[in-house]
């Protein structure tokens, strides 16, 4: 019995580790957090079953945790996400300006003209008494931000569609911008 739930809580770890650490939205945090629930309960269990007083006592709190991040990224920030979406979807059809929900800018998809993936974007630089954006921070490559290469895409070349990020580059226009520092972007 304690081999089993050993294994149960080591994969549950592993696998709600993965699943928050990824940032792949709300939801998917969120389940990770009950990944994570059902790991410390496990882990919880084998204290018991040990007679290991401390871990124990540490995954009763853990549980508690992570019962928090559910209630957070799949109760209130969910509810956020959903609430933007609303909002973005309404200005579309009114007249003006069609709005976009600024997380938006920390995680789409960058394509270029020909509908071509170039990147994700990873920030935005914006003015602060203008509130325009001045420029994007796009990834390019590499695997969970190892290796990856960062450009500057001006936002006068770029526009938001949907739930990505439209630019007029195609992909060798794309290759031939500068790379940026990662520690030292530039200031206009």
């Amino acid at each position: 019995m304690e081999t089993f739930v050993s294994w149960i809580a080591t994969v549950a770890t592993i696998a709600a580790a993965c699943m928050t650490a990824s940032n792949l939205g709300a939801r998917i945090t969120g389940f990770g957090f009950i990944v994570f629930t059902v790991g410390s309960i496990a882990w919880l269990t084998l204290g018991l079953l040990t007679n290991q007083p401390a871990l124990l006592w540490t995954n009763i709190v853990l549980t508690g945790l992570n019962l928090f991040g559910v209630w957070r990224w799949l109760g209130r920030q969910a509810r956020v996400e959903a609430g933007a979406e609303r909002a973005a979807e309404k200005s579309a059809a009114l007249r003006g300006e069609t709005l976009f929900p600024a997380t938006l800018l920390a995680r789409a998809p960058v394509v270029g003209r020909d509908g071509a993936a170039l990147g994700t974007m990873v920030d935005a630089m914006v003015g602060c008494s203008s509130g325009r954006l001045a420029y994007l921070v796009v990834a390019e490559g590499g695997l969970a931000g190892v290796g990856e290469v960062l450009r500057r895409v001006e936002w006068s070349g770029a526009e938001i569609g949907g739930d990505e990020v439209r630019t007029r580059l195609d992909g060798a226009a794309f290759a031939r911008l500068p790379k940026l520092a990662r520690d030292n972007w530039p200031g206009r």
